[in-house]
């Protein structure tokens, strides 16, 4: 990486930074660019030559948070013996970062506001399709190692994606016990449908 190239990553990471201090702080629709400059000392045209809006400098912090959570997955999956253990342990893991994520309520703000610009929706597409493509992958593996019965792999990924979506949203209002133990129920709920069953 040559010079201009870390300056420029060193500026992104700066505003980046400022900016997930700030929408953790007031919320999505409170933070204005303009704050964003005073915090950063970055001009507006600086900030969107890096990020091309405000709603592009939040998606680019949803992909970390997206990252960040991967890593930490891809660490622990080996510890599950089974396919149906690593659902549970995933359900548990994404009950928790909604509950302890400081980025939870700016982006519940977010993704409900409806008059996002163009290259938003496309961004969000893509994470929902990488969202799924997940889930097809490793129920695809539940079904390979004859856990799961033979079925629509891509439809109950759809399923399983809008199980947590939906959880997610009534989360917000739920105590972490009570969190966890609504992931736990939906994991009982959704692996009794998918389980093999026994041929008699």
């Amino acid at each position: 990486m040559n010079k201009k190239q870390l300056q420029t990553e060193q500026t992104k990471k700066k505003v980046a930074d400022a900016a997930r201090a700030l929408f953790i702080q007031k919320g999505y629709k409170a933070t204005c660019v303009d704050e964003l400059v005073k915090a950063t000392g970055c001009s507006a045209g600086n900030i969107y030559y890096h990020f091309k809006s405000k709603e592009g400098l939040f998606l680019y912090l949803i992909d970390e948070w997206n990252r960040e959570w991967e890593e930490a997955w891809a660490a622990k999956q080996a510890h599950y013996p089974t396919t149906a253990a690593k659902l549970y342990g995933m359900a548990e893991d994404l009950a928790l970062d909604q509950v302890n994520h400081p980025l939870s309520k700016a982006a519940d703000e977010f993704f409900n506001q409806t008059d996002k610009v163009s290259d938003a929706v496309e961004h969000i597409e893509r994470l929902v399709q990488g969202y799924i493509d997940f889930n097809i992958q490793l129920l695809q593996e539940g079904i390979d190692r004859g856990e799961f019965e033979d079925r629509d792999v891509k439809g109950l990924a759809i399923v399983l994606d809008s199980l947590f979506s939906g959880l997610g949203q009534h989360s917000r209002s739920m105590k972490r016990e009570e969190t966890l133990a609504a992931y736990r129920l939906a994991m009982d709920v959704f692996l009794h449908g998918v389980a093999k069953k026994e041929r008699r």
